[in-house]
């Protein structure tokens, strides 16, 4: 009998590390997805690793994996036979592939993109985990912690509980490799996009706003240039040199970049790369105060942009913004400011008209000139960022009534604010990219056009406020009770500050549903929606974000 499992030895060895290599990638996939989403930032990454270690990097699975590794490791020590080694191997393996099975699918808004850079880093892993698994082979066989064939198991349980740190070494092994890569294309974009002498680079950076702004400027001035739009999360260096050098050319008239930041110097980074003429700063507010730790910190990084434009540059101003306004004021450069709220601006917008549909307005300017204009999109807000649009197409030559034909052509970005029509009767606002309290507020008003029908709020609240979080969050849910019949919050524990702010304002009990998961939330809409009704998905959690 001995014999002949002895022949099948080396075929069962290879079966085991083979279906072990099936979750360990899967792991490996995860924790490079999770570096992938902190900007490949060493520190930013570790710090998502301690807040979410009982969470997401070590669960009760993997508790379980080490329970039976060392159960099956202990008795095999005992009980020093072949026939056990081949026994408790085997159950390892069956305990690999049902934990497997079984593992709970997470829902990613936001995939693993699998670039250049992270097939470089999976190889990296995988020759660090050959070389970890050599490693750690030599010290438990050598020192014969436990009977010699069965360390196998703790060895393969080691390199899979550990898969977070090798997805760091991964990150510093490669990182000179990295830097040289980026600065290769840096350079390459930056020395392409000067090359260009008719090219006019407009940046758009802010706390909010910018990437809708982004494509509604674009737009505008794509109605009379050949123009350039950087995509949705074109906003770094590495992204915007990518577009730079694959996408820009000597046909295009204009080029709209979006420039976006969470530390400072990233602004000025980013503006060196792309040398902006106009710059547009959309706002200034409590976005990312987790890394940059204040708003004057904010203040200064987004002002940047205008530190670099030349001095015959053009910058503009949101003037309704209080932090904005600050910055304009004290600007010496040619300017252009715009608002709804400020009768001191430039470019503003009067006889404004907002439905559940789209808005109408006369976009004006200070001397008195004046057009009317219609847009598709929703929302009082978005009447601020076309007014920023504009204001870019004038410092390009464009005149008002150019201006305003290229606002009715503006669509609506998707996932802010975009109305959605389900098929059955039932209107659907999507708004789920990453709320800020401006933003939540102008959904609210949004939804509060619509005049027929419930009104159905799903929202996870509002994550990256820092010290303002817990107060945002309750004057949102305060907010919500005087516009919502319904109110669905996704996570029991994040949404704790909406639901105070509800109980503030007497808000009925059986009207609030707290679910787990937009899954749960979708299901709980089936039950109370009904033709006519209105529902807005206000937010929805960055993936590296959980309870």
């Amino acid at each position: 009998m001995i014999s002949i499992l002895e022949s099948y030895y080396y075929i069962i060895i290879a079966l085991i590390i083979g279906i072990w290599s099936y979750p360990v990638v899967r792991r490996t996939q995860y924790f490079l997805h999770m570096l992938q989403l902190n900007e490949y930032i060493n520190c930013n990454y570790i710090k998502w690793v301690k807040e979410h270690m009982s969470s997401k990097v070590f669960t009760m699975k993997d508790v379980r994996l080490v329970l039976v590794s060392s159960v099956i490791a202990i008795v095999g020590t005992v009980n020093n036979s072949f026939e056990f080694t081949i026994f408790g191997e085997t159950i390892f393996l069956s305990y690999l592939i049902g934990s497997e099975l079984l593992k709970k699918k997470i829902d990613i808004r936001k995939p693993l993109v699998y670039t250049k850079r992270v097939r470089r880093l999976i190889a990296t892993s995988f020759s660090l985990n050959i070389l970890l698994f050599f490693i750690f082979g030599m010290i438990l066989q050598n020192k014969y912690i436990i009977q010699k064939d069965l360390s196998l198991i703790w060895i393969l349980t080691l390199l899979y509980l550990i898969q977070p740190l090798v997805v760091i070494l991964a990150n510093i092994c490669m990182n000179p490799v990295e830097k040289h890569i980026a600065k290769y294309y840096f350079d390459m974009a930056h020395e392409k996009v000067r090359s260009f002498k008719n090219l006019k680079v407009v940046g758009i950076t802010g706390s909010y706003g910018k990437t809708s702004t982004k494509f509604i400027t674009g737009t505008i001035l794509a109605s009379k240039y050949d123009t350039l739009i950087t995509p949705s999360s074109y906003n770094t260096p590495m992204g915007l040199s990518k577009v730079i050098n694959n996408d820009l050319s000597d046909n295009h008239e204009i080029f709209v970049a979006e420039m976006g930041a969470r530390n400072i110097g990233e602004i000025e980074e980013v503006a060196e790369l792309c040398g902006p003429q106009i710059g547009i700063l959309t706002s200034i507010g409590p976005a990312h105060l987790e890394t940059f730790g204040n708003i004057e910190n904010i203040a200064k990084t987004k002002y940047e942009l205008i530190e670099s434009l030349p001095t015959d540059g053009i910058a503009i101003f949101n003037y309704d913004n209080e932090y904005v306004r600050k910055l304009a004021d004290k600007t010496y450069k040619e300017k252009l400011t715009y608002g709804i709220d400020s009768d001191d601006a430039d470019i503003f917008a009067l006889d404004i008209e907002v439905s559940e549909m789209g808005s109408k307005f006369l976009l004006a300017d200070k001397y008195g000139n004046k057009v009317n204009c219609s847009t598709k999109l929703l929302g009082k807000h978005n009447i601020l960022n076309l007014l920023a649009g504009a204001c870019a197409g004038l410092s390009l030559g464009m005149s008002l009534v150019e201006i305003a034909r290229g606002i009715e052509k503006v669509e609506p970005v998707e996932h802010r604010l975009q109305l959605i029509n389900s098929g059955n009767g039932v209107f659907v606002i999507d708004d789920a990219f990453n709320s800020n309290p401006n933003g939540a507020r102008a959904a609210l008003e949004v939804i509060s056009q619509f005049k027929a029908g419930k009104k159905i709020i799903v929202t996870p609240g509002m994550v990256e406020l820092g010290e303002f979080g817990y107060e945002e969050n309750e004057l949102f849910g305060k907010e919500i009770a005087g516009v919502c019949d319904y109110v669905i919050l996704v996570g029991k524990n994040q949404t704790k500050p909406i639901q105070n702010g509800l109980k503030i304002k007497n808000y009925p009990e059986d009207r609030l549903f707290i679910v787990n998961s937009l899954s749960e939330a979708t299901d709980q809409i089936g039950k109370i929606v009904q033709a006519g009704d209105v529902v807005l998905f206000e937010n929805d959690l960055p993936d590296t974000f959980a309870e």
